[in-house]
């Protein structure tokens, strides 16, 4: 399949084995917040079980993604580095108005005079209804996942290494997409302020394939700027990591 004019797709690296899988997003109440965005995405219900929500995105011939809800005891407090940008275009009157009515609220980051439009989600994390835009075609529901960067260029490279999704020409200093030219866009935005020792609200979890060994893996990221963190959580099945910005994300462990 041919990329559609005005897109380049070209890979940025040996990938390693691996699938981004998951939007992890923390939640005073995982199943309000996460049945809020699973009414607006339209996406199927995996998961609803105290104190975990999960429901699944399956955009047709591309990417499969999981958004997962965790409870967590601390309400929002830092700007996110990681939110989601949602398809508007010629219907994004309609869907402000329908997520607003769905427990959404305007929000005022110091956007100032923008074609987008944010919102707060029940929980108040950020989100940007999207105008129109010829880059946004054929990403289902969710248009980009903003990521900030100190170094785009840089993390582009490690982000296309870690889950094989290549350069794509967005509206991002870089930009990132599934092979397929399907799904969301994972945009490298420059940060407005330097990370904090406050943990992303919403981060990224990857999967390895049955292949990959999770030791040569976690040397491999280190190579590649990231580096392991341990929450002293004790003995967990997946591994938590920092890319090099200091953006959390996990590495699960290969699907039995």
């Amino acid at each position: 399949m041919a990329p559609p004019p005005g897109r380049r797709l070209e890979p940025l690296a040996t990938v390693a084995a691996m699938d981004l899988e998951n939007v992890v997003i923390d939640a005073l109440d995982p199943q309000r917040l996460g049945q809020f965005w699973e009414t607006v995405l339209g996406s199927e219900r995996l998961t609803d079980e105290p104190g975990i929500f999960e429901t699944r995105l399956a955009v047709a011939g591309g990417p499969v993604l999981d958004l997962c809800f965790q409870q967590v005891p601390e309400p929002v407090t830092a700007p996110p580095r990681l939110h989601l940008d949602l398809l508007g275009g010629t219907r994004q009157a309609e869907q402000v108005e329908r997520m607003i009515d769905l427990g959404a609220s305007r929000l005022d980051v110091g956007q100032g005079d923008v074609p987008w439009v944010v919102l707060a989600d029940p929980e108040g994390n950020p989100c940007c209804v999207m105008e129109e835009r010829a880059a946004y075609a054929d990403t289902g529901p969710i248009a980009a996942l903003p990521l900030a960067s100190t170094a785009p260029e840089r993390d582009a490279e490690f982000w296309s290494w870690l889950t094989g999704w290549a350069e794509f020409d967005g509206v991002a200093p870089r930009s990132l997409r599934h092979p397929s030219l399907l799904g969301p866009i994972l945009e490298l935005v420059p940060e407005s302020a330097p990370k904090g020792s406050t943990k992303n609200r919403l981060h990224l979890d990857v999967r390895l394939d049955t292949d990959e060994d999770p030791d040569e893996v976690a040397a491999a990221i280190a190579a590649h700027g990231g580096r392991r963190i341990d929450y002293g959580w004790g003995e967990l099945p997946w591994r938590s990591y920092v890319d090099p910005s200091g953006n959390e994300f996990c590495v699960l462990p290969a699907s039995a």
